[in-house]
């Protein structure tokens, strides 16, 4: 797979870096009614509703684990990671399985939507009316027609010592 060459980057908050111009792709879900979205690149696998193990003393953002193609996946409620009550119980969710690091993470979500590459022109950093929590794992958003996608940070979302404070 050939890598197209990227254009020049702009710094934006907390370090991270986003291309001027051009695109960027994101796989979009549902948490409460909310438009998230994750860089395409950073998801391995899409699923349906799985079995989930609990883990005893874990945090209770971790859901717990499930298995999948024989390794072990840690399964994280985003809604509760997120400080949201939890989903209902007659309405099963999906997950966003990413790799953080060599293990893998099932991001437990309401529903997954479809890819959308949005102009890396039309990034913002995070208002100061968002949610703190959703700050703290948030590298900014992006209006949509009269809709707020908030583009998740992976690495800082999997961060238990980030939220445990909030």
């Amino acid at each position: 797979m050939s890598k197209a060459k990227l254009p020049a980057t702009t710094k934006k908050s907390k370090g991270d870096e986003i291309a001027s111009g051009g695109s960027q792709d994101y796989v979009t879900m549902t948490i409460a009614d909310q438009l998230f979205g994750i860089p395409v690149l950073q998801v391995q696998d899409v699923l349906g509703h799985q079995r989930i193990t609990r883990i005893p003393l874990a945090p209770p953002e971790v859901a717990g684990s499930l298995n999948l193609r024989g390794r072990i996946v840690t399964a994280i409620d985003v809604r509760l990671r997120l400080g949201l009550s939890s989903r209902p119980k007659d309405k099963p969710g999906m997950s966003i399985v990413v790799d953080l690091r060599g293990e893998l993470y099932s991001l437990m979500v309401d529903s997954v939507g479809e890819v959308l590459s949005l102009s890396n022109d039309d990034f913002e950093r995070n208002p100061a009316t968002l949610d703190p929590r959703w700050r703290e794992v948030s590298t900014g958003i992006y209006r949509l027609n009269g809709q707020l996608m908030v583009v998740l940070d992976v690495p800082r979302l999997l961060n238990f010592t980030t939220l445990e404070a909030a």
